[in-house]
């Protein structure tokens, strides 16, 4: 039989027939079994585990059908030791039934470090030590010294502490500087449109203190805090502006643009009588 008369022939066209609905068979039957192994459309938001104990976030985990696997520790005072810290995915994220969720909990014993040798040394370099030494620059208390901005002691709570002693990670070091024996002063930072960090950096950097910051009825969240701006600051930033050494400046924030005028950028701040005076409070949400 020639090969013309086979294309022509029921047995071709029955084998051909046959092959295609095997093809089509298949086809349909990966299409089946990919949409189930990846669980195409069936995506639901990440739960919020974080702030709550490795049981109860299993608990959460395992009733929307996820799973928790803890990847590692820190230390913070952000939430309950032994609970979740920090999450992956962040809550909201969706993610498909059976995804792992890795967790970071709080350290049960807090991180230990050694205090740094400051005494001597010029308030800039201290202050960068104290922060690559994972602690926290506290106030900048300034008394009569021949030297001016050079530290004289370091203390925590309020005690002097020793190079090399071990305190808690992130503990808060005071200063204690020289001002001179004159009454020495510094020019005022201005501070408008400034984050808290930015804001808490420009004054540590002036020899000044950050008195009390006071967030308005914008911010809700700790995002609208990280992202929040100084939309007034007391004392009161103009030219010649220049306050003694280690006095405190205190901060209003929000994430209100329109609480700062537009001719604000080139003139200087303007606060109302009513709200002239620094916070009552040492840190607030809300005034």
């Amino acid at each position: 039989m020639s090969v013309k008369e086979f294309l022509k022939s029921r047995v071709f066209w029955k084998q051909f027939g046959l092959a295609m609905v095997i093809g089509v068979a298949i086809i349909l039957i990966l299409i089946i079994w990919l949409n189930i192994y990846t669980r195409h459309g069936q995506a639901r938001p990440t739960p919020e585990v974080r702030g709550l104990s490795i049981r109860e976030a299993e608990h959460v985990i395992r009733k929307n059908r996820l799973k928790l696997q803890i990847i590692d520790s820190v230390y913070t005072t952000l939430v309950p030791r032994g609970c979740i810290a920090e999450q992956m995915p962040l809550p909201g994220h969706r993610v498909k039934k059976g995804r792992t969720i890795k967790a970071t909990i709080n350290a049960f014993n807090p991180e230990m470090v050694a205090v740094p040798d400051l005494v001597g040394l010029p308030r800039r370099q201290a202050l960068s030590i104290i922060e690559t030494a994972g602690l926290q620059v506290g106030q900048l208390n300034y008394i009569p010294d021949l030297t001016v901005d050079f530290v004289l002691k370091q203390t925590i709570h309020g005690r002097e502490v020793a190079p090399g002693d071990s305190v808690q990670k992130g503990i808060v070091v005071d200063l204690v500087l020289g001002r001179g024996l004159s009454s020495q002063r510094t020019a005022l930072p201005r501070l408008m449109g400034c984050t808290l960090d930015q804001a808490r950096n420009e004054i540590l950097g002036a020899s000044l203190n950050l008195g009390a910051f006071v967030f308005d009825a914008t911010v809700v969240t700790s995002d609208d805090s990280l992202n929040a701006f100084v939309f007034k600051q007391n004392p009161e930033y103009h030219l010649d502006a220049n306050v003694q050494l280690g006095s405190a400046v205190y901060i209003w924030l929000t994430i209100d643009s329109l609480k700062i005028p537009t001719d604000e950028i080139s003139t200087d701040t303007i606060i109302p009588e009513s709200e002239s005076g620094p916070p009552e409070t040492g840190t607030s949400l809300h005034p």
